[in-house]
């Protein structure tokens, strides 16, 4: 199989790495697709295959194309295999049809059913629960991570690893209206506080962080734009509105947000007023909801064995083996003029 790793954004790179790996490990040829304004980012130049080219895409004559993101180009070959970039499933537009893939690859119960609902009403796709490919490094190789961990913590003097990753969005992130309160949880006994922004956060926030944490040898700010590693390590994450929440409750592990917008909160989530530093001793002593987590974990993704990209790669061989491999996607006009725009026409 001729498999095309589709990246519009550098947090792509992470979510596709693994089945990057598994793909290469199963003996398919492998294409990753970065544009030039976010090559710099990427990692992997020495070990695989790419190109900032859609017409080599084109060239190519890819059996599947496999996309975290909302667009690919309709008139590449190949079956387009939607593979998601997060697991909030109440954001806006996360169960919105584009029209632009052939296959839907979800990561649990709760997002097979919504979808596989929509597959019985628009009737040009497919629907297949297979888990995330992202999330396979988080179920495996914690014996070195955990001793990192630990050598970090001993360096210091501390017992606990608190993680806060926000959201980058201005109308959801904690970062600017709960600045002190998450500098003093570095200040809670036996702490050490580790700061880790989405990529897409404002620049000016990031330095005011930079700033603060200067000169403090209990805060750190991680630049990974990979963020399973940080998940390991911590043992409570603090954060908001984002998806990672659901990565890092997979763990079991409890959380604490801030003004949350979810509509299926599992965890302890505060108002702006009050106290972080306080209501993160009791969380972490108390856990009032590992109960809760169970059944989160169950509903968005049961899968803690590692093994979703070998899945994910199954279910794109199934599915060529019924339908074969489509030469493009039919669109209605304002979706080709979309995608000309983002994309270019056609290469000749």
């Amino acid at each position: 199989m001729r498999a095309i790793l589709f990246c519009a954004n550098p947090y792509a790179f992470g979510i596709l790495k693994p089945l990057h790996d598994e793909l290469l490990a199963q003996r398919h040829d492998v294409l990753w697709y970065v544009p030039e304004k976010i090559s710099a980012g990427f990692s992997f130049k020495n070990e695989t295959k790419q190109t900032s080219l859609i017409k080599d895409l084109y060239i190519y004559k890819s059996d599947a194309i496999f996309v975290p993101g909302n667009e690919v180009p309709h008139y590449l070959r190949g079956v387009k295999v939607q593979v998601f970039h997060g697991l909030a499933g109440e954001k806006a537009g996360h169960f919105r049809i584009r029209n632009y893939f052939d296959l839907y690859l979800t990561q649990g119960p709760y997002f097979t059913k919504r979808f596989e609902a929509l597959a019985k009403k628009n009737r040009d796709f497919e629907v297949k629960e297979t888990g995330w490919c992202k999330l396979d490094p988080l179920f495996k190789n914690h014996v070195e991570i955990l001793k990192e961990r630990n050598l970090l913590l001993n360096r210091h003097g501390k017992k606990k690893l608190v993680l806060y990753a926000p959201t980058f969005s201005p109308s959801l992130t904690s970062a600017i209206k709960k600045r002190n309160d998450i500098m003093k949880l570095a200040d809670t006994d036996g702490t050490y506080l580790l700061i880790k922004f989405h990529d897409l956060m404002n620049t000016r926030v990031l330095k005011e962080y930079e700033e603060l944490a200067d000169g403090r040898k209990n805060i750190e700010i991680g630049y990974d734009r990979n963020i399973i590693n940080y998940l390991i390590m911590a043992d409570v994450m603090i954060s908001d509105t984002s998806s990672v929440v659901y990565e890092f409750i997979l763990l079991n592990k409890p959380v604490i947000t801030i003004d949350s917008n979810s509509k299926n909160i599992n965890w302890r989530n505060i108002k702006l007023h009050e106290n972080l530093p306080e209501v993160f001793v009791n969380e972490l002593n108390e856990d009032t909801f590992k109960q809760s987590r169970l059944e989160t974990i169950k509903a968005y993704h049961p899968y803690t064995d590692g093994n979703s990209s070998p899945r994910m790669i199954a279910a794109v061989e199934d599915y060529i083996l019924r339908n074969g491999v489509p030469e493009k996607r039919t669109l209605n006009l304002y979706r080709k003029f979309k995608m000309n725009r983002m994309f270019g026409s056609k290469p000749d």
